[in-house]
Order: structure tokens, then C-alpha cells, then sequence
């Protein structure tokens, strides 16, 4: 039986930093995912369709959040038992979003993607995203699908997106951000992906969902990519 503490952790292991605070109450926020979606958008349109006439605001806000002495955290429970950690990084010189994957079984947890200066990722591809999304399990920081969609959007890069994604992502926008404009918006989120943009995943040869990005701890090409056995667990943890 999963208990709050393991929803809501003090720690994480393998994770060093914090500490870290449960802060669901940002959800609620609109102006909190304007500047968590920041790096999503890739060009000047896109940015004017986020912010709008929210700029300032937006920038005055996640200024206050990056100094705070507490990291703040949000959980997102999986039906498989796992849980996805997102844990805002409020380092003065290192500030940053890493997205973790963790069961109680597990000696660590696994960074899948961090949101800052030196990108990682992407960690999810959109039907892992989705499922995440949709989980509605109780216990974790909200069971809101449109924030759970928004706030792992940033970890996320494929491409081989479905017709109905920007349908989906323009109703949580517009459930969560009050942006004036969220279908246009949508599609410019789609369409850049975040910071190392869109990536293509496959099982082939691998018998597991990895990923081409130079960038993903998923890719097994790249030097710093997860070991074999945690790139298994890592996608059958995920897996729709």
C-alpha cells in the first residue's frame, strides 16, 4: 500500500538537493504554466501566444518561485506503481526542472529529463505522456488530467504525434492557463518540442522504447544514456 510519504517525498533517492516541498497549490496557478511552459516555445510567435499581456507578470512570478529556499515538488502516481517526481531545482547558480521516474523497489530513482540551461531529454514519448496524463490515481499532486498533460509537457519529444494532439493540448490550455489564443498555441508547442525538439522512438533491436535525441539519458547511442536494464524498466514502467 502506498502511502502520502512515498507520494509526497522528503527525499528521493539517488536525488540530492531540497529540500523538497509539496506545492499542488501552484497548480492552480495560471501564471505558474506560463513560465512553466517557457521553454517550450521555440520562436518569438509562439512566446507572444504564451505570455500575452501576462509578461511581466509571468516573469515576476517565476522569479519568486526560483527563490525560494524549498524545491518545489509535484507527483504524478502511475498504475503501475511508479511514480513521476517533478522537482523545480531553485539552485541560485543551477536552477532548473528535473523530472524523475522512482518505485519503492528501486534503489534510485531515474532522471528522465531536466528542464534548464543544459536541457536533457526528451524522457517521454506522447502515448507515455498521455497515459501518465490520464491516470487520474489518487494520492499525487493533482488528478486534474489538462495540468497532469501541462505539467509533464516539457519532458516530452515525438515525432510521431497523433491528429487529436493539439485538440487535447488546447483543452488543457485553456482549462489551465487562460491563454487568449490556446489552439494556435498548441500547435507551436507541438510543432517546436521544447528545447532539443522532436524525437523518434522505437523498440526495434532493443525490445524497448528508446529514442534518437542527442540530448536523452533514453537514447543508448549516447554516452551518458541509461544502462541497459534501467532503459527496460524505465519503459515497462511507462509503457501505455
Amino acid at each position: 500500500m502506498t502511502n502520502s510519504a512515498d507520494l509526497h517525498p522528503a527525499r528521493i533517492p539517488g536525488y540530492d538537493g531540497g529540500p523538497l516541498t509539496h506545492q499542488a497549490g501552484l497548480l492552480d496557478e495560471p501564471l505558474f504554466w506560463l513560465g512553466h511552459l517557457g521553454s517550450c516555445v521555440q520562436r518569438e510567435e509562439a512566446e507572444e501566444l504564451l505570455f500575452g499581456a501576462d509578461y511581466d507578470a509571468a516573469g515576476d512570478f517565476q522569479r519568486r518561485l526560483w527563490e525560494r529556499a524549498e524545491w518545489p515538488t509535484f507527483t504524478v502516481p502511475l498504475a503501475t506503481g511508479h511514480r513521476l517526481h517533478v522537482v523545480y531545482r531553485t539552485l541560485r547558480d543551477d536552477p532548473g526542472t528535473d523530472y524523475l521516474l522512482h518505485h519503492s523497489d528501486w534503489d534510485r530513482a531515474e532522471l528522465l529529463a531536466r528542464d534548464d540551461g543544459h536541457f536533457m531529454g526528451p524522457g517521454l514519448s506522447w502515448p507515455e505522456l498521455v497515459t501518465a496524463a490520464d491516470n487520474a490515481l489518487p494520492g499525487g499532486s493533482t488528478t486534474d488530467p489538462h495540468a497532469l498533460l501541462l505539467l509533464l509537457l516539457p519532458a516530452f519529444g515525438d515525432v510521431e504525434v497523433p491528429g487529436d494532439a493539439v485538440d487535447r493540448l488546447t483543452v488543457a490550455l485553456r482549462a489551465r492557463t487562460g491563454v487568449e489564443t490556446p489552439e494556435p498555441l498548441a500547435s507551436a508547442l507541438l510543432e517546436a518540442q521544447g528545447a532539443p525538439g522532436p524525437a523518434r522512438w522505437t523498440t526495434a533491436g532493443h525490445g524497448f522504447s528508446v529514442n534518437d535525441s542527442e540530448y536523452s539519458f533514453r537514447n543508448p547511442a549516447n554516452r551518458f544514456a541509461l544502462s541497459a536494464d534501467r532503459l527496460s524498466r524505465v519503459a515497462t514502467a511507462l509503457a501505455p
